[in-house]
This record gives structure tokens, sequence and C-alpha cells, in this order.
């Protein structure tokens, strides 16, 4: 299949052209099954005359092509209803009937504050257009009403709020809240691109629409995308606040508001219930705005120091905390060097030698006659050793040249007030 993508260089079009092209170069393995020959890019600045070749071998059309912030309001109908025209002229011009696809937005509801957008009716227009070629030409139309949309290459201070904020706090730039309690309805673009991707499989997701309500319908004329989040300016804006004190904090999981741990709030027309761990799971609006965040730092932020702690016997890093989950570090041994020697009551830690060659000993401290239990342990074969409650450990570097570098992790940030670490000697 040859695939035509409008509006290539946009928002969408960079995301969906990256994931076909994934699809076809083999790479992306959630899809064995989808052969693409070729991704045709579309833009306004690509020669015209191509528009021709591509209209005649494609096997599939998305149309991302459009007009969002015009100089005039009158190119908003030139640019949304007028190039639409001209593409399916193009492809009624080589009797190519392939299936094509819209994306349109929940302005062409023209209901309630897009009531009188000139915009809206400009892609009101475009659908209307689409589904009378669908008729007139028996080809396969798919029309999205996308919501806003959010994710990594959307330009900032364009038409994405969402942008805007994570480009300022990425770079230090002021910013503007008018009102934090507006709500907006926010569509990942990995998500849409998954959407949009199960459409060339014939699969995705058809409704009608009731306003600015998806009414969800095996028989409907529209497309949706099932995965959006509600979520307000001012949420958004204590979530990239706390983004951008990450590096100072080391927490990845310190987001443990509602938004934070919401899945996707509008699936089918339904909220779903918060899950009880206060993370960031799979599918939340903070683990895709974190990724979002993230795509807008700059090389000098990109890049953060850590806190070493030195001395004779070498170093400890902290290198991630969390809320629930404890913490990871990085610990070197100088040569010959024995750290630890100490244990803990409810504390737990797991020792993961990387490089370097060591011995790991634990003994039961309510048992004095108790064997010392030991570990060989080297970065040659990884394997991960518990320090187990209530046993004093160490871990002693066996070489006499090379450091011993370890991962550790631990249940619990340590906390100098209730630090439950006691020294004694294996």
């Amino acid at each position: 299949m040859k695939v035509l993508v409008t509006g290539a260089k946009g928002f969408v079009g960079k995301n969906l052209c990256a994931a076909l092209k994934n699809i076809k170069d083999g790479k992306d393995r959630r899809f064995p099954d989808l052969a693409i020959e070729d991704v045709y890019e579309y833009d306004i600045d690509t020669d015209p005359a191509l528009l021709d070749t591509f209209c005649k071998d494609a096997g599939f059309v998305f149309n991302l092509a459009g007009v969002n912030r015009p100089k005039e309001t009158s190119e908003f109908m030139e640019g949304n209803f007028g190039f639409a025209s001209t593409l399916l002229d193009t492809l009624k011009k080589h009797k190519n009937t392939c299936p094509v696809m819209l994306s349109s937005s929940q302005q062409a509801s023209l209901t309630g504050r897009f009531g009188n957008s000139e915009y809206g009716r400009s892609k009101k227009a475009g659908e209307d257009l689409f589904l009378e070629y669908s008729k007139e030409t028996g080809a396969v139309v798919h029309v999205y009403r996308f919501p806003n949309l959010f994710g990594k290459w959307c330009r900032p201070n364009y038409n994405s709020a969402v942008a805007t904020f994570c480009n300022a706090f990425a770079n230090d730039l002021p910013y503007t809240v008018n009102d934090p309690s507006v709500e907006l309805e926010l569509l990942y673009i990995d998500d849409l691109v998954d959407e949009m991707i199960a459409i060339l499989q014939g699969k995705g997701h058809k409704c009608e629409f009731n306003g600015l309500d998806v009414e969800p319908a095996k028989t409907g004329r529209y497309r949706y995308c099932p995965i959006t989040h509600k979520v307000t300016l001012g949420e958004i804006v204590e979530l990239l606040k706390s983004f951008a004190e990450q590096p100072k904090t080391l927490m990845i999981d310190q987001w443990s508001t509602s938004v934070a741990t919401r899945q996707s709030s509008c699936e089918h027309g339904s909220a779903l219930a918060a899950p009880s761990v206060p993370e960031i799971p799979n599918g939340s609006f903070a683990k895709k705005l974190y990724s979002t965040y993230l795509s807008y730092l700059p090389k000098e932020k990109a890049a953060f120091p850590l806190k070493m702690n030195v001395d004779e016997r070498g170093s400890f890093t902290e290198l991630i905390h969390t809320v629930q989950s404890g913490q990871v570090s990085i610990n070197i041994s100088k040569p010959c060097i024995t750290k630890g020697q100490h244990w803990h009551n409810t504390k737990w830690e797991q020792f993961i030698v990387v490089k370097g060659h060591g011995l790991i000993q634990q003994r039961c401290m309510a048992d004095p006659s108790a064997p010392v239990l030991e570990w060989e342990v080297s970065g040659d074969k990884i394997q991960a050793v518990h320090m187990l409650p209530g046993y004093t450990h160490n871990i002693i570097n066996l070489s006499e040249t090379e450091d011993l570098v370890t991962v550790m992790y631990c249940n619990e940030v340590f906390d100098p007030a209730r630090p439950d670490t006691f020294f004694e000697k294996v």
C-alpha cells in the first residue's frame, strides 16, 4: 500500500509519517501484517504537480492539510475547504476510490462556544464535501473531529495551550493562565496515531456527534479516538511545576494528584475510576504530559548534575526517588573496601553489582549462632541480592585494582529523622 499524507509537515503529519515509516521499514513490531510500500508526503511547499502523481498511486489518503491561524478569516475556507476540493477532484480524475481520512475539529459542531466560528464553518464545509464525495464515488471516508491535541513536535504559541506551557516551563519563559478552572478535552498524539493506523487495518472507532458529545455507533458517519483526558489549565500548570523541580527532588512519581493518576478520563463517553496507587500508571495524563514536557527541554536542561557523596571509600549517589516505591542509587567502592555493616528493621534493599568483583555477606541479628550468608558477585554475571530485614549486611570489593560498581534499590527514600539503619559488623 502507498499512503499519501497531506499536511505532512504539521504536528500530526510529522508524527503520523514517522509512524508509517517505522511500519514500512519493519521497525514497529506491532504491525507485522501491515505492508506499506511508500509514504508520500505533501505540504504547502511541495511541488503541486506531485499531487497528481500521489493521488494516482495512493492506496490510502490522510488529509491533514488545513489552516489554523490565517492572517485573514477568509483564508479559513480557502485553506480548509479549498484544498479538500482539489484533493478529491484529483482522486476523481484518476478514478481512485481509495479510502480517505479527513482531519476535522470539534469546532465543526458549530455548537456552544464554537457556534460562530469561521474556522468551524470551514471545517464543517470540508466534512460535508467528504461525505458527499463518499456517496458519489463509493469511496470509504473517515472524518475525525479532533479535540485539543498535545504531544512531541507540537508548535508552541500557536494553537495548543499544552505546547505553550510545556515550552515555557522547559525554557524558563513567562506564561499566563487567565482562568485555571477552564477544562480542556485533550487527545495525546500517540493515541491519535494509533487510531489512525487502526483505520488502515480496517479497524478504528465510529460515532455520531450530539453537539460536542461523542455517541459511539457502529454505523456512524464519523470517527473518534476513544482515549481522551479532561484536565483543567490549573492542573496542567501544577503538574508542569512539579516536572520542572524533578532534577532537584529526583522524584519521578510525585505527581500524585487526581489528574496524575487519572487514566483515560473520556473513554466511550464515560469516566474511569482513578487507580488506588498514587503513581503514574500506564496511559495516565501525567505520563503523557511528562513525555511532552521533556520534548521541549533545551540541551542545557537535558542533563543535570547529581549529588555525589564522596569519601575515601568511594562514592554513593542517589539517582531516583519515588513517593511509593523508594529510591535507586549507585554505589562505587574502591579496591579492598568494605561498605555497609548495618541492618534494618523494615527497610529492605537489593544490591546489583554491574562492574567489578565483590562479596556480599549477611548475618541474622536474632540468632548469634546462625551462619553468615555469602554471595560472590560480579559484573560479568549480573544478579540481584536481597538485603534481608533483621540481617546485618555488607559488600566487600575483592579486587585490589578495580572499583566495584553496585546499583542499589531501597524500598523507601532515606529519612534522616527515622533512618531505620543500625551499625553492626557482619
